[in-house]
């Protein structure tokens, strides 16, 4: 089923009340597996698609830490991928392209879909993108452009923040990004 957005909705992002459709999505069976085990990934939902309410969580113990605003919306559901180090030190980041609410402290089963390159302040902090692992995604245009969006004004109310966003690379990449990380918080 596709799901459209208008451009009023696209104009309306930062809306806290807006979870953005953004997706194509069919059932698919789970049966697909991946014998490096990099397509299982297990992603603790930290902000809710919808919220400018940011948790802040010891992404080793899970504790919430404490909250902060952000400037946008999350348009979709982030968190970061368990058992992984990226090169920031935290674990790697992550955006959910679901049509389902998922709440924060969820810990969901993900397939990766792709990555997006993102740097912060000058230092690497991509995105890897997934999905459910029961919903076929495509990553369109519209949803790219509005991950750009956010990623370029999430922190506008921080005096001094460099966000820039990259590449959108594929499955693949996100892949191979995620086996470094993995490797990375093993070494740890």
């Amino acid at each position: 089923m596709r799901e459209a957005i208008s451009k009023w909705q696209l104009a309306k992002a930062e809306n806290p009340k807006q979870i953005l459709p953004l997706i194509d999505t069919d059932k698919r069976g789970s049966e697909n597996n991946d014998t490096q085990g990099a397509t299982r990934l297990k992603v603790f939902i930290e902000n809710e698609a919808g919220s400018f309410v940011k948790h802040l969580h010891d992404e080793k113990t899970l504790e919430l830490k404490g909250t902060t605003q952000v400037s946008r919306a999350y348009p979709l559901p982030y968190g970061f991928i368990l058992d992984t180090s990226a090169e920031d030190g935290d674990n790697v980041d992550c955006f959910v392209l679901t049509v389902r609410r998922l709440r924060s402290g969820e810990i969901v089963d993900c397939d990766p879909l792709a990555l997006m390159e993102q740097i912060e302040d000058g230092e690497i902090d991509h995105k890897v993108l997934a999905t459910m692992r029961s919903e076929e995604v495509k990553l369109d245009a519209k949803t790219k452009q509005i991950l750009i969006k956010f990623a370029s004004h999430v922190f506008d109310h921080v005096p001094g923040k460099r966000m820039q966003v990259g590449e959108f690379r594929d499955r693949e990449a996100a892949i191979e990004y995620v086996l470094r990380c993995r490797d990375a918080a093993a070494i740890q």
